[in-house]
């Protein structure tokens, strides 16, 4: 390390009674660690009385309790000492725009100046410096570098790790090669404070090493990439036979997997499938734990030396990142087999490298959060290897730098970019593969890729969900209000803006012209969008079902004949309107095509509105595509059967308020198409049968014409050992407030000694009221209590709760069956109610009006196979393996009452243990996990 050396640092952390120094809130411990020639030399503690209650929510986060202050000092006494500490040092800080202003406001407020040091913020310099963690916080951070960090949430434990933090940061960036490092350097002014100081002072230190380009790295223009070796596989087919033996298998297993029977067993049989030119599909459950994923890939591995593809298509990323980080390496690792495995996904997944740097280098001032995202992709363009933004962990990619920096899809042919060009490079090695992982939307919008090969075999895993993912893959939307809103952007970047077209150059007889006969094409396309809103509006008293939301939106449900008569005149409405938005478009293209050829450049002024136009015109496309969808289907009445539709009023009693979505029915003719692509069709999952019955789920997935096979497989362990279900026999009704009072308690009283904690409801109101209460009790302090709905994105929740210590989560939905939890263990999933749909829920009315118009019990036939199958979901989420552990308790006293209440005890694969209230924490407390 060669920076910094002749320089103090001051790492500071602040422990208040709130957040809002404004409010009355005061410092009640001030940590400081001091950095001399980059190293920890010495560490201050003060406790601080701040003349007022501690908050609760502050105790139970920093267990500094109000005994803790009531004797010390207050911030007059140590504010002298904190001044003369700081004296001369750079400040440091995990969020320093709230550590120094609401130090220095302490200090105003008490006669002193405040202080005006050098400010560095580490939360920054982290996301920059470790751009691939999935989580900033410092107790994340320290967990994932190696630094100790023995109090979180107490000062001087949380000064001391930043400190550390500040170090590893430093010694990470001097690391990078010098183009980067300048490259960083020239982008650093825009974050926060001072930080910048740090990536100037360590290029020009380095700079006058002239450190030459590692043999790893490669550049291209100003940027460092990773070099990009692309495999030349031998795909030797010589000896390689399937062991047909149960003794080969074990010969092969031997010291590096446990041979477990009804393992070999589910190989076996895949075996059989796979070389029976008579069969077409096989529908295997396979339990938890039992090795599924690695019985399927050496079942077909063998078969892959005739140039045919194997395609493996899971519901979610982290299963896709499972099969191809340590499913398949240990396939190969057993096998000695030559296979090369790549992810397919579509290419906005992936940096567009011409897009990236033309964002760094365009004339357009960018806010803060754009600055660091691309200064952490260009940190990462030096690790990365597929360009791949996943690896960034990000919890959401919707903010505006995507956009720009996102693969299109388009071979780079010309571009200064094409030979390192992320997707082309994506696609050269998925052409090379043997075995190609996916996820079920992409190869349902996909399935006629010539990337899959000729006559590939595909395996469906978690097959129980690729129905609804196909079904969701093809629902979409027609938001008119948005639309209006795009409209009325357009017109005041045209007419009414400061900078708006007509103010620029409207003396310009060309502009002129243009503007005059664009603006009363846009009030007739508005026009039009008023008739098609008016038009569905009127239909409002034909529809089959009606819900209120939270928010004050109504959602009206709709059979397609009842919203679209054949001969309705909606179809030429909609012809109409297409007819505007084509004109609109093509004459705001004009306009900017006449701004491109000005030469008077008036520079970034001139450039920002061009850039803004040319996004209007984007989502001008989308909208064109979107009603073209539309009337598509409304032409086409075979499939238009299939189709329900929901029309969504912001304002239940304004026409104008009118958004239409769609969604399909029937996925039957959807799902036939793309069996027709593959052969051997394998669907997996731990949860296909309702009493060992496939009867539902071979209706679901459209597979009676092909005739499946069917198997069942058999337990690798004993469940019993593994799994312990409690069924409470007191609890109150379901309907009553009692219950949501008896659950919150049980929460607060019972999980002592519960790490990871999943509760699953069915109503996302009630998850609100619970996470309400529970939220501020001390018996919590240490869990990190998540609520869907609440705590943000279901990714941001899963991502959390995986990183977190102790954690709870309070979920529905896809927290039933959809989110995967692969890198941390669940200790116990609380049931609060069966996992019956909503039948208020416009989706759930339109399937089952559509299956009772064709004379079925949607009770029988649809309600209660898909509630036994969430339920079964639910207890997959606690055995994965057989070296998990835990308790599945079940809340719900319908179990024991109703009569459907049989078939849920009969989906248990261990016997249930009734229990009382009274004995329920002594038997979560004192699980014996064996």
């Amino acid at each position: 390390m060669v920076s910094f050396m002749n320089d103090t640092f001051a790492v500071v952390d602040l422990e208040t009674t709130g957040t809002q120094h404004e409010e009355n809130n005061h410092i009640i411990q001030f940590g400081c660690a001091i950095i001399k020639k980059m190293e920890v030399v010495k560490t201050y503690s003060f406790m601080i009385n701040p003349h007022c209650e501690i908050p609760i929510a502050v105790q139970n986060l920093t267990h500094i309790r109000n005994e803790d202050v009531t004797t010390q000092p207050d911030f007059n006494y140590y504010a002298p000492k904190i001044i003369k500490i700081l004296k001369n040092t750079i400040f440091v800080a995990h969020n320093v725009n709230f550590d120094l202003p609401f130090l220095n406001y302490e200090l105003i407020q008490h006669g002193y100046d405040a202080l005006t040091n050098k400010a560095i913020d580490t939360v920054e310099l982290a996301k920059i410096a470790f751009p691939t963690m999935p989580s900033y916080k410092l107790s994340d951070l320290t967990s994932h570098l190696g630094i100790k960090h023995q109090n979180p949430h107490k000062a001087d434990s949380d000064a001391y790790s930043t400190a550390i933090l500040l170090i590893k940061s430093i010694q990470a960036l001097e690391q990078l090669p010098q183009a980067t490092l300048n490259t960083l350097s020239s982008l650093a002014h825009g974050l926060i404070r001072d930080t910048a100081w740090i990536f100037t002072t360590i290029a020009d230190n380095l700079r006058k090493q002239k450190r030459p380009l590692a043999k790893q790295y490669q550049q291209v223009q100003h940027i460092i990439l990773q070099q990009q070796v692309l495999s030349n596989k031998t795909n030797n087919a010589a000896n390689v036979t399937f062991p047909l033996s149960d003794q080969s298998k074990n010969n092969l297993f031997k010291g590096k997997i446990n041979y477990r029977q009804p393992q070999v067993n589910l190989i076996n049989q895949i075996n059989k499938f796979i070389i029976d030119p008579q069969q077409r599909a096989f529908l295997v459950e396979a339990p938890n734990g039992t090795g599924k994923t690695f019985s399927y890939l050496f079942a077909y591995s063998y078969r892959l030396y005739t140039n045919r593809k194997l395609v493996i298509s899971t519901p979610t990323k982290v299963l896709q990142d499972q099969i191809i980080n340590q499913e398949i390496p240990q396939l190969l690792k057993v096998t000695n087999l030559d296979l090369q495995a790549e992810i397919v996904k579509s290419s906005n997944h992936y940096l567009d490298l011409d897009g990236f740097y033309q964002s760094l280098y365009q004339n357009r001032t960018v806010n803060r959060v754009t600055l660091t995202l691309q200064m952490r992709i260009l940190v990462w363009l030096t690790k990365t290897k597929t360009g791949d933004l996943d690896e960034l962990q990000l919890t959401t990619y919707h903010a505006p730098l995507f956009a720009q920096i996102s693969h299109p899809g388009d071979a780079r042919v010309g571009s200064v970019f094409a030979k390192v060009d992320f997707w082309n490079l994506a696609r050269q090695r998925q052409e090379a593969a043997d075995i190609l992982v996916t996820n079920h939307a992409y190869l349902a919008n996909h399935y006629h890729d010539t990337i899959w090969g000729q006559n590939p075999y595909l395996v469906i895993d978690e097959a129980h969900r690729f129905n609804e993912n196909v079904i969701n893959s093809r629902n979409d939307s027609f938001q008119f209000e948005s639309l209006w809103g795009e409209l009325n952007h357009l017109r005041n970047l045209l007419y009414y803006a400061d900078d708006s077209i007509l103010n620029q150059y409207g003396s310009d007889v060309q502009f002129n012209f243009l503007l005059e006969k664009l603006n009363p094409a846009i009030l007739s396309l508005i026009e039009a969008i008023t008739n098609l809103q008016r038009s569905l509006y009127s239909k409002k008293a034909l529809a089959v079902s009606s819900n209120t939301l939270a928010n004050g939106n109504l959602l009206l449900s709709f059979q397609a004949a009842d919203l679209f008569p054949q001969n309705s005149g909606f179809q030429k409405e909609i012809a109409n309107f297409q007819r505007k938005l084509e004109d609109v478009r093509q004459q705001t293209n004009q306009i900017i095509f006449k701004l491109y050829s000005e030469t008077d450049s008036s520079g970034i002024e001139q450039e920002a509105l061009l850039g803004d136009l040319t996004t209007q015109i984007d989502q001008l496309d989308s909208y064109i595509t979107q009603s073209y969808q539309l009337s598509d289907l409304l032409h086409k009445q075979n499939l238009l059967k299939h189709e329900g539709f929901i029309i969504t009023l912001t304002n239940p009693q304004d026409p104008l308020s009118v958004n239409l979505s769609w969604m399909m029915l029937d996925a039957s003719n959807e799902l036939n198409q793309i069996y027709e692509r593959f052969d051997h069709i394998l669907f997996v999952s731990a949860t296909l049968t309702n009493n060992n019955d496939f009867s539902f789920i071979i209706k679901q997935l459209a597979l009676a014409n092909l005739k499946p096979q069917t198997y069942i497989g058999a337990n690798t362990f004993e469940l019993k050992q593994n799994l312990e279900v409690l069924g409470v026999t007191d609890m109150p009704d379901i309907s009553s407030t009692n219950f949501d009072e008896k659950l919150a308690q049980i929460l607060v009283s019972c999980l002592k000694t519960k790490h990871h904690v999943l509760v699953l409801m069915t109503n996302l109101d009630k998850i609100r009221e619970v996470f309400s209460a529970i939220a501020n009790e001390p018996a919590l302090r240490d869990f990190e209590i998540l609520a869907q709905g609440v705590s943000g994105s279901n990714n941001r929740i899963t991502k959390r709760f995986s990183i977190a210590q102790q954690a709870i989560i309070i979920g529905a939905d896809s927290f039933w069956e959809g989110v995967d939890f692969h890198t941390c263990s669940i200790d116990l999933v609380i049931v609060a109610k069966l996992p019956f749909e909503s039948p208020d829920q416009p989706s759930v009315k339109l399937r089952q009006k559509n299956l009772q118009s064709q004379g079925i019990n949607v009770f029988a036939s649809d309600t209660m196979p898909r509630a036994i199958i969430k339920f079964k979901q639910g207890m997959g989420r606690l055995i994965r393996n057989e070296k998990d552990h835990g308790q599945f308790l079940i809340l719900d006293t319908r179990i024991w009452n109703m009569d459907y209440g049989i078939s849920f005890l009969d989906a248990i694969p261990v016997k249930i243990k009734k229990i009382k209230l009274k004995k329920l924490r002594n038997k979560l407390d004192n699980y014996d996990k064996r």
